[in-house]
């Protein structure tokens, strides 16, 4: 495993993950100018690391994320220079990423924090973390997470969160779509690292594709759209990686993308 040790967010890398920890508790790791400019690096760093099959997204800390700085943002309200206004870059960065995002929340997650953990592609989180879109009891509205929030809830949890600011739990958090799972907090780690495991054992043009379908826009028709889905299904088939993954599943092997540690 290596690592490299950055300020407001850690890197470590092994097995094919790389766990991007955000590490500023003293703050309760808030969405400041800093922290968002570093984890934007990590992430494009990440990006571009062929090792790097996973990105898990973490904390220190008993808090995942609270939200914009809201020391920063009231110093930066006279220059108009609002923190916040990064915030869309960053949850465009987890959501574009060719590379699956993991979100890993062991504790209590508010406002932006939340656009964070839905932006990831999958989100496993403690029975016990906490959830809030507080925008509204401070007089401003959840507007920029909306764009990756509001495609995982559904329409009436929505509706009912975003205009109270209650609070809720890890276990509705997944009856609502905003997490994949919520665990025990005793086997959050061991929920986080089985996915990590069954997602490296995909081919990785072929997961960040599969990124892609998730994500598309329908076209206007539905032969129109079968006729683009068709076309891309070939060209993955003859693809150097389709070819190899076809031969290792008849072979009864790994295929060779896999990492050595799984094989």
């Amino acid at each position: 495993m290596t690592s490299t040790g950055e300020s407001l967010v850690r890197v470590e890398t092994g097995q094919g993950v790389a766990t991007l920890t955000l590490d500023s508790p003293h703050n309760r790791n808030a969405l400041s100018t800093p922290l968002m400019n570093q984890l934007l690096a990590a992430l494009e760093a990440m990006e571009g690391d062929e090792s790097v099959r996973v990105v898990v997204l973490t904390h220190t800390g008993p808090v995942f994320c609270s939200g914009a700085d809201l020391k920063e943002t009231a110093e930066a309200v006279a220059s108009g220079r609002i923190p916040v206004a990064m915030l869309g870059d960053v949850l465009a960065a987890i959501w574009e990423c060719p590379k699956p995002v993991v979100a890993r929340v062991g504790g209590p997650a508010r406002a932006g924090g939340l656009g964070l953990v839905a932006a990831a592609d999958i989100a496993i989180c403690a029975e016990e973390a906490t959830f809030a879109f507080s925008e509204v009891r401070l007089g401003v509205v959840p507007a920029v997470i909306s764009a990756t929030v509001l495609p995982r809830l559904t329409p009436r949890a929505a509706a009912e969160l975003f205009l109270t600011g209650d609070t809720f739990d890890g276990r509705r958090a997944e009856r609502i779509g905003l997490v994949t799972q919520a665990a025990p907090a005793e086997s959050l780690d061991a929920t986080v690292a089985a996915y990590c495991r069954a997602l490296v054992l995909g081919g990785p043009e072929a997961l960040a594709g599969t990124k892609g379908i998730l994500h598309r826009r329908p076209t206007a028709t539905v032969r129109e759209e079968l006729s683009e889905l068709s076309a891309l299904s070939v060209g993955y088939f003859q693809s150097e990686e389709g070819q190899e993954g076809v031969r290792a599943f008849r072979e009864k092997r790994h295929a060779s993308w896999v990492p050595e540690g799984l094989a």
